[in-house]
């Protein structure tokens, strides 16, 4: 069987001025440089098909802001956008609010507290990771089937299942600190697999980069 990269994209910077954590809520939209983002994206990967680069297949979680993100690449390459709830964002006991250290003291959530190691106030890293992972080799498979030999397929998806994905891709613990986690918005994380699906690497990039300094960073967004 051909080799093939399966490219997770984060998606980009979301309009959320009350500094929520949003979650799985509906209507979270790209920003203004969230769009921006999207749109560098785009033109990064039209460039690289301009460069010989066989980018094939484009999948994004169901919420509004992959989507928006996945939208200008599908328009650049002439991709449909097919949609996976496999790489939708983790459940979080915190969705829909702002996480502080006064929220955090209120007894009522001290029961999601206990185990930072699972975690206990949202979807367990293991089960982000699985579910991931098995969306990644779908893509894998229909990369193939479309492009053959050496095939691409994008994947727009949330910070937390693409950590979790990496570090199990990795071999690595599960359990990490949010502050360290290389997955920054409209980053890639490419998973490059061989002939018969092990995978080979893992390369992450930014290009976007030039639009980082300034973006918001809500935690698990």
């Amino acid at each position: 069987m051909p080799q093939a990269t399966v490219h997770l994209l984060r998606h980009g910077e979301v309009h959320n001025p009350a500094g929520v954590l949003y979650g799985r809520l509906p209507e979270f939209h790209l920003s203004e440089l969230g769009q921006q983002m999207a749109q560098t994206l785009a033109d990064h990967f039209r460039d690289r098909a301009d460069q010989g680069a066989k980018i094939v297949y484009l999948v994004a979680s169901p919420l509004t802001r992959a989507q928006e993100t996945a939208l200008p690449t599908s328009q650049a390459l002439g991709l449909e956008i097919h949609t996976d709830r496999r790489i939708i964002e983790a459940e979080n006991h915190f969705e829909g609010l702002r996480v502080t250290k006064a929220e955090l003291r209120k007894p009522k959530h001290w029961p999601k507290l206990v185990n930072p190691l699972r975690p206990s106030w949202g979807e367990p890293y293991k089960d982000q990771a699985a579910r991931v992972r098995a969306a990644v080799q779908d893509a894998r498979a229909k990369a193939i089937e479309l492009g053959g030999d050496g095939a691409e397929a994008i994947m727009v998806s949330h910070q937390l299942p693409i950590w979790a994905t990496r570090l199990s891709a990795e071999g690595k613990p599960l359990w990490h600190d949010p502050r360290k986690r290389e997955c920054t918005l409209t980053s890639l994380t490419s998973l490059v697999f061989d002939d018969d699906g092990t995978l080979l690497r893992v390369v992450y990039s930014e290009p976007a980069a030039a639009l980082l300094p300034g973006a918001s960073s809500t935690p698990g967004a």
